[in-house]
């Protein structure tokens, strides 16, 4: 079988510390080609990993006949980058926050189902079997229509969007560092809502196939320059209330925390990925409860760029589709700007 041919558009944290070594580690992936600005930098990177061909413009790169390109730029630019990608014909995995606003994001979708390419978007979470039950239970309809929802996320993650740049010490790379104004700059889409909520928010919009419709909410940034905190009361179609939450300042070393909670007409689901619980209960008197290894909600990335290998190869299912990606983006974009507004109901779409 011909190796598909992956180039990438980005090379810092967390490009050199999960995706770019899974892919090179890979029997059916060709590195073909990266991209990023700073030419120090990208040889360090084109040396270390093997990639053949390097430039800081990505107009060249795109002309290096790609199957797929992996967007792992700054959150601010993923849209130019992921587009492009698109328009050259190229299958394409893009970071969270997929973009930073809605329209950005609803055209991507529309651009690769128009091509008849696959847009992915690594939410690990989403590969994950605890996942994948508790999304086989709702779309069994054990908890009838949803009518109601609850999900909070908190992170270790102070430092990565408040102080020093460092990434939380379970995902710490030893080849490069994050840049603070990837995280901590406002422009660029820092914070705590694009840099982590989008997380538990595309893995609610995934699970439930909901879509918000109007947001309050308010954030914070204590000693920050962008939100650690975030607090939305969502009305989503079909009248359905949520509310979402977040917060950066776990201690160090602290399990990430998603609690979703989902109340329907026949019943409820509870998943909590930091005690690793998956149970169901309905008002009939059944009650379904997962027996589960201690670290089944622990998050990782392995199974996203594998995937889009198989994608691009004609094999497995998209679990992180930029349809889903998309739900989360004018969810915190609609978000943001209801902040920004002191609270004001703002209007998603």
């Amino acid at each position: 079988m011909t190796k598909v041919r992956i180039g990438f558009i980005g090379a810092g944290w967390w490009a050199t510390a999960n995706h770019i070594p899974l892919l090179a580690q890979h029997p059916d992936v060709e590195l073909a080609g990266v991209c990023r600005l700073g030419r120090e930098m990208l040889l360090a990177v084109q040396e270390k990993f093997g990639f053949p061909f390097a430039t800081e413009d990505y107009h060249e790169l795109l002309a290096q006949g790609l199957d797929g390109v992996v967007v792992t730029s700054p959150h601010h630019v993923h849209y130019e980058h992921a587009r492009a990608a698109l328009l050259q014909g190229c299958h394409v995995m893009v970071e969270k926050p997929m973009t930073l606003r809605a329209d950005h994001a609803w055209e991507l979708v529309n651009l690769a189902r128009e091509r008849n390419l696959h847009l992915l978007v690594p939410y690990g979470w989403q590969y994950k079997a605890i996942n994948h039950k508790a999304k086989h239970y709702l779309d069994q309809g054990l908890v009838g229509t949803i009518e109601h929802v609850v999900c909070q996320m908190a992170s270790p993650t102070k430092a990565l969007f408040g102080g020093s740049g460092a990434p939380p010490a379970q995902q710490r790379a030893n080849f490069t560092e994050p840049d603070p104004a990837t995280w901590q700059g406002k422009e660029q889409g820092g914070g705590y809502a694009h840099g982590q909520l989008t997380h538990a928010a595309g893995l609610l919009f995934w699970l439930t196939g909901l879509r918000a419709q109007t947001v309050q909410a308010h954030t914070s940034a204590p000693n920050a320059q962008v939100d650690l905190y975030n607090a939305a009361t969502v009305i989503f179609d079909g009248g359905a209330l949520g509310v979402v939450s977040g917060a950066a300042t776990l201690p160090p070393g602290s399990p990430f925390q998603v609690d979703i909670r989902i109340f329907g007409s026949d019943g409820a689901l509870f998943l909590d990925l930091e005690r690793a619980r998956l149970e169901v209960v309905r008002h009939d008197g059944t009650r379904l409860a997962e027996e589960l290894a201690p670290d089944a909600g622990a998050y990782s990335c392995d199974d996203p760029p594998a995937r889009f290998v198989e994608l691009i190869q004609g094999r497995g299912v998209n679990d992180s589709p930029g349809e889903a990606a998309a739900r989360s983006v004018e969810f915190i974009d609609a978000m943001l700007r209801s902040a920004a507004a002191g609270g004001a109901a703002t209007r998603v779409y």
